[in-house]
């Protein structure tokens, strides 16, 4: 009877803890995927369960493989990573990238879907004459610029960013 109760008890808690990891789950922010592509497999699609856990927030990817291979190295795909944090809306601009300022409104420039601000004309002049879209994110979006100029975004009382 004794190993029953056991039985009942550890079976009672494994359900308390996998229901409580469930509602964690969906207590998290709601991020639209509408047109986010995977940064390691750009044509294709993210999708909301190959998410992982990066700098207090989640990045998409499109399948488990790119998972995994963000999981091993996630530092060399931070610029990318970065990126996508603000395209989903889970991280705003509060500052320059270059300089980590406070942003001018008219000197802004779009950077691969995400309209970024700078300080001065000089800052956004550095951005502009980068010489493609990977050197102008990695201007933008790598881990110190990453760090100067953008914040996790508050959560909506509806579970929104």
């Amino acid at each position: 009877m004794s190993r029953l109760i056991t039985a009942c008890f550890a079976l009672a808690l494994c359900l308390s803890f996998v229901s409580s990891e469930n509602v964690a789950a969906q207590d998290g922010p709601k991020v639209n995927l509408e047109n986010i592509k995977c940064f390691l497999m750009p044509a294709k699609d993210t999708k909301e369960a190959n998410a992982v856990d990066y700098l207090d927030a989640k990045v998409y990817f499109c399948c488990p493989g790119c998972v995994k291979k963000f999981s091993k190295e996630p530092e060399t795909f931070a610029t990318k990573a970065n990126h996508q944090l603000v395209l989903t809306k889970q991280f705003v601009q509060k500052g320059c990238p270059i300089s980590g300022g406070e942003v001018d409104a008219d000197q802004t420039l779009d950077i691969g879907g995400v309209k970024v601000a700078f300080c001065c004309g000089n800052c956004k002049k550095k951005a502009e004459d980068a010489k493609d879209l990977d050197a102008k994110a990695a201007l933008v979006f790598s881990a110190d610029a990453f760090a100067k100029a953008f914040e996790k975004k508050a959560v909506e009382e509806d579970g929104t960013n």
